[in-house]
């Protein structure tokens, strides 16, 4: 399990951010990455063991800075909080090699394949932080901070939010533009 403490900001001006992002930080590469999200069906009757966010099945293609291109399909599963504007994730995350099957699994399982997403953009490393310039159709590009955690007290929380700020900042982001809602929020409503 991995505790992802993120900031998700509008990013009106992906050319401008992407640009300081790049005099800021290390360069990552590109990427594309296509989810598929299952859920229970609506029941009483229906187990509580998969989180309301479903269970994302995802294919990412990733070009680093040298140019060298991997593909990867990646299952995982979340509990989700925002606290402060500060999007807490506990994520569970695997590989698995034969999508099909596994989805023929969630299939047999009683699990329904719900809505898909998209991003695709730019990443970054700055000081232990993964900066992501993301593009999400329909919605529009987003600026995505990250730091993974041990844990999520408040001490963590709060010097990681500083953190994340600050570094908003510093790609010329003002906190009015922090989105506090899911992806998945703003997609369904879309």
């Amino acid at each position: 399990m991995q505790i992802e403490i993120e900031v998700k900001a509008w990013a009106d001006e992906p050319e401008k951010i992407k640009s300081a992002l790049s005099r800021l930080a290390e360069y990552r590469g590109k990427f594309l990455k296509q989810d598929e999200y299952w859920f229970n069906p609506p029941s009483p009757c229906v187990s509580n063991a998969i989180p309301s966010s479903g269970i994302r099945v995802r294919l990412e293609e990733t070009e680093d800075a040298g140019g060298t291109v991997r593909k990867a399909i990646i299952v995982a599963y979340k509990t989700k909080e925002v606290r402060d504007g500060i999007e807490i994730n506990r994520e569970w995350e695997f590989r698995i090699s034969d999508r099909a099957a596994f989805e023929e699994l969630l299939s047999r399982l009683g699990l329904i394949r719900g809505y898909a997403k998209e991003k695709s953009g730019f990443a970054w490393n700055y000081e232990g932080i993964t900066a992501e310039l993301t593009r999400v159709p329909p919605l529009g590009w987003f600026a995505e901070l990250e730091i993974l955690a041990g844990d999520d007290t408040e001490t963590t929380v709060q010097s990681a939010r500083r953190r994340l700020l600050d570094l908003l900042s510093r790609t010329g982001i003002g906190e009015d533009r922090i989105e506090t809602r899911y992806y998945s929020e703003m997609l369904q409503t879309n």
